[in-house]
């Protein structure tokens, strides 16, 4: 445990921000040693010092899943775990996001699907119930009002607003599917992810409406491409992470977010390598 505790929260009450916000700095730079010193901190009965030392902790978890991010994508397999990659990113964009609830949360959606499962007894019928409740009940779309926002990209943001964009929302899809036996490939269509279950093409950024040949026809025809059988493979792992960061990057970039766009930079370039 810290040896100056006291001290240390005397200064995180200070009224002086600047003196607050050095102590914080200070603590965060200790990095993964300090943790369970920080969490002694918790047990204090100040709404102040909890706050901060709760901002100290993500803070500190954002660094590390960021490094630990930087070391994946730089070895990162054909068949790599793309959920535990979007947990990642999440964590490193967002300190103090709590993945282990959002996980629990995809636990009890897919358990809900599950229960109506043998009901489906084609591809068709399992992809209607899958956009029955995930793009239905849920409510899940795609957010064409404010395309360019990281909350659309960043699993956690999409699962807080019901709201994302084509790659995002396939995964989330993927996610679910994959608890419930339920496989769902991503597709790296030309300018619109799209997503796949046993041959069904359906479109989660349109709540799961299952789509055909003239509407993959339709989506091309603003880019003046012809439909090819490539269009329609399944996207590999490490495709759908490129993309997944690509996205990001041209939404730091758009608003002048210096650091966060370094940082995604960095991960593209690793997964280059």
């Amino acid at each position: 445990m810290f040896a100056q505790k006291d001290a240390i929260v005397k200064l995180l009450q200070d009224d002086d921000q600047r003196t607050v916000d050095l102590v914080k700095e200070e603590l965060a730079r200790q990095g993964m040693a300090a943790i369970p010193s920080l969490q002694d901190l918790l047990a204090m009965y100040d709404e102040r010092v909890t706050a901060h030392v709760r901002d100290v902790m993500g803070r500190i978890d954002s660094t590390e899943a960021s490094e630990e991010l930087t070391r994946r994508c730089s070895r990162f397999a054909e068949n790599d775990d793309l959920e535990d990659f979007c947990w990642l990113l999440a964590r490193a964009m967002m300190p103090g996001t709590d993945t282990a609830a959002c996980r629990g949360q995809l636990d009890v959606w897919a358990a809900q699907i599950s229960q109506y499962r043998a009901t489906a007894d084609t591809a068709e019928d399992r992809v209607r119930l899958m956009a029955q409740f995930v793009g239905g009940q849920l409510g899940f779309r795609g957010n064409a009002e404010d395309y360019y926002n990281q909350d659309n990209t960043l699993i956690p943001r999409v699962m807080a607003t019901r709201l994302g964009i084509p790659i995002s929302l396939t995964l989330l899809y993927m996610c679910i599917g994959a608890r419930c036996g339920l496989r769902v490939e991503g597709i790296n269509f030309p300018g619109h992810f799209l997503a796949r279950h046993d041959g069904v093409l359906f479109d989660p950024f349109e709540r799961g409406r299952i789509i055909g040949i003239p509407d993959c026809r339709q989506i091309l025809a603003p880019q003046k491409l012809e439909l090819q059988p490539e269009h329609l493979e399944m996207a590999a792992p490490i495709a759908i992470a490129r993309r997944l960061l690509a996205n990001l990057l041209y939404v730091y970039q758009s608003e002048e977010e210096v650091d966060a766009a370094s940082k995604v930079t960095a991960w593209l370039h690793a997964l280059d390598r």
